[in-house]
């Protein structure tokens, strides 16, 4: 698994395995390369007025937000020609403070980059657990940043059992089976039993479909499930029977049961990742952790497909698209950085 190492502008093929590193802006790195290459972008671009970089690039030294958001637009550009139609973008970015003034620069660049055709499927708040010192006395600590995900095609590659946390096996208590979030049955029969909202026959039904529920439990069959009854519970989303289906089943069966994936749940759109320490001993300041790239390539990337960043640092996106059995492309104009990224990618390769 090698890393081959080129300048903007020099032939190259992509490689059918390992990694491939360009060194010069991302805009004119992706200019070269062919049309429908990219399974999946993750990066993360410099930010604006937070530090200055080596190597020649500018961005993140505009004057002005509006000048920044443009600027970063600009150098993503390509990125529609170069993913495939089903490929995705996440964009992680972090805020700054101007003139004691928040910039809302994350969601300037995410309304900007809806302008632009692409859709906004989620934006997840990366919760670093512990943040810098901050000795300001009029605001609170920021502990947060922004990770984007965008698509070009309302139908795109997710594989959304990559990403799941296996369910944690039923227990059985006093011989009643206990799924992993604690429902027994109890208290969903006794609300059925006592209802004046149901009729005889639904309380019949709706009995039937607890027990059934309860045995799939027992056999393995279902990880976990809730139970709405007519007069008991929220629908969860709307009680108008022209939105949700659910309660459009309140109304026609006067219950209905939720089952849990058999294979876990998803994440959530809040993730606790810690910032990055083991790489800050060398020249690069940013903190993009490894296991803020793993949800976004195990999800948006198939095994053996490509995962792009065009502003690779020291290559933290491109080492985890190796580790996952995935090849890599990184952009980045600091031949300093590339230096680092490329040493970084060969000490990985050794030590597998």
């Amino acid at each position: 698994m090698g890393v081959q190492t080129i300048r903007a502008g020099e032939r190259f093929e992509f490689p059918r395995v390992g990694a491939l590193l360009v060194e010069g802006r991302a805009r004119s790195a992706l200019a070269a390369f062919p049309s429908g290459a990219i399974d999946s972008v993750v990066t993360s671009p410099p930010y604006w007025s937070v530090r200055r970089y080596p190597g020649g690039s500018t961005l993140g030294e505009e004057p002005t937000p509006e000048a920044y958001v443009e600027a970063v637009v600009d150098e993503l550009c390509e990125l529609p020609r170069v993913l495939k139609p089903g490929g995705s973008l996440w964009l992680n970015l972090g805020d700054t403070y101007r003139d004691k003034n928040l910039a809302g620069i994350p969601w300037r660049v995410a309304l900007r980059l809806q302008a632009e055709g692409w859709i906004l499927r989620n934006a997840v708040v990366w919760d670093k657990v512990k943040g810098n010192p901050d000795n300001s006395r009029d605001r609170l600590r920021n502990l947060y940043e922004h990770v984007f995900h965008f698509v070009r095609s309302r139908t795109y590659f997710y594989d959304a059992d990559a990403i799941r946390s296996p369910a944690a096996p039923a227990r059985i208590v006093g011989g009643r089976v206990v799924t992993p979030t604690g429902v027994s049955g109890v208290n969903y029969r006794r609300q059925i039993e006592r209802s004046r909202a149901l009729t005889l026959d639904e309380k019949a039904a709706a009995l039937r479909a607890l027990d059934d529920a309860l045995g799939r439990v027992r056999r393995g069959e279902l990880s976990d499930f809730r139970m709405l009854v007519r007069g008991q519970q929220r629908t969860t989303h709307s009680d108008v029977e022209e939105v949700s289906g659910r309660a459009v089943e309140l109304a026609r069966r006067g219950f209905c049961v939720l089952p849990y994936h058999p294979k876990g749940s998803k994440p959530g759109d809040v993730w606790q990742i810690v910032p990055e320490d083991e790489w800050r001993a060398d020249v690069h300041a940013a903190v993009f952790p490894a296991d803020l790239c793993r949800i976004p390539i195990l999800a948006t990337c198939p095994e053996g497909g490509v995962v792009l960043d065009p502003f690779a640092g020291t290559g933290t996106a491109i080492a985890v698209a190796l580790e996952l059995g995935r090849r890599a492309v990184g952009i980045e104009v600091s031949a300093e950085y590339l230096a680092v990224a490329r040493r970084r990618l060969e000490v990985a390769r050794l030590a597998a």
